[in-house]
């Protein structure tokens, strides 16, 4: 007599390292996996706001917001399917006079929304790196109240910051085209439900370090740090009926990053990024994995996001590391 799984919906996007859960060809042991696939912005509003799915990927500053003020639904595992040195997407007009990140003090800055993960490594990087703090820019956020992380987990700008919602008959890539913005922290435009921006503004822009791939080595060889802004949560009512779940979900994310590494080819490009692909690339990389899943290996990275958050004003306390993922994962 065979064993009945355990049905679960998940939320993922789509990406390589999600790509085998979602064809299939990884699956967790124990669990019918019924996967939607979802961009990122959508995802963890529809989380936060209406917590449509069992499993999901979540914003890890979210995820810190929510837990710093009482919201306790989601539990994490060690998993992190997003990396990126989100600084160095930073854009600029051509004719802002912007030439190096000093120059930003002052300047109007667009940002979809001020609490997403991207955004606060960006801002923590300007200020521990290159001493502009987010008091120093005035900030034009794109998201509304209704359809933003920030309005499930009760945003308000932190203290001495300029930040002003751009109404809904525009947006960020409108903005810069017509000269109301200088820049933009990040630029959106994949269809979703919650950012507006579709516009091409490569015309009028560039980046605000000219070889962001260098940029990223220079910041990966002082700190260490490849940035983190995806993790994976499950709802904590799940775990105390099914405390088995957190463990074998787990360990299929780590399957399908295996899987990646063995047939797939893009994945090089992170290391190429962080300079970790040279000769002895075998060696480096057993020691040093920048992408890699468990709690110790990115105890580091981990550390960093949660104490950026609270340091600008965003979390309501400094979240310890052991609220926020099951307790089974953390020896990983």
């Amino acid at each position: 007599m065979t064993a009945s799984l355990l049905e679960l919906s998940i939320a993922l996007s789509d990406n390589e390292r999600t790509r085998p859960l979602i064809e299939g060809r990884v699956a967790p042991q124990g669990i019918k996996p019924v996967v939607t696939v979802v961009h990122p912005s959508e995802m963890f509003w529809r989380q936060l706001r209406f917590a449509e799915f069992d499993v999901s990927e979540m914003s890890m500053s979210s995820l810190i917001i929510a837990a710093s003020r009482g919201d306790t639904r989601w539990a994490a595992i060690p998993v992190f399917t997003m990396r990126k040195f989100f600084h160095t997407s930073i854009i600029v007009r051509t004719d802002s006079g912007i030439a190096a990140p000093p120059d930003l003090r002052g300047k109007r800055i667009g940002v979809p929304e001020y609490q997403q993960t991207w955004a606060i490594w960006s801002r923590g990087v300007l200020q521990h790196e290159f001493g502009v703090h987010a008091r120093d820019i005035e900030w034009f956020m794109e998201r509304n109240p209704e359809k933003s992380h920030g309005g499930a987990t009760g945003f308000n700008p932190p203290p001495g910051v300029r930040l002003h919602h751009i109404p809904p008959s525009t947006n960020i890539g409108d903005m810069l085209l017509r000269g109301e913005l200088d820049g933009a922290l990040l630029y959106l435009v994949h269809p979703n439900l919650i950012d507006r921006s579709t516009v091409d503004v490569s015309g009028v822009t560039r980046h605000l370090f000219p070889d962001p791939a260098a940029e990223g080595r220079r910041f990966y060889a002082k700190t260490g740090l490849f940035p983190i802004n995806h993790t994976v949560v499950v709802r904590r009512s799940l775990l105390e009926r099914h405390p088995w779940v957190a463990l074998n979900l787990y360990s299929a994310f780590v399957a399908a990053k295996e899987e990646i590494a063995r047939y797939g080819q893009s994945h090089l490009q992170w290391y190429f990024e962080t300079g970790l692909l040279d000769e002895s690339i075998n060696r480096t990389l057993a020691d040093n994995d920048p992408l890699a899943y468990g709690f110790k290996a990115s105890r580091a990275v981990l550390e960093t996001i949660a104490e950026y958050v609270h340091e600008q004003g965003l979390s309501a306390r400094r979240v310890k590391l052991e609220e926020l993922f099951v307790v089974s994962t953390l020896d990983m």
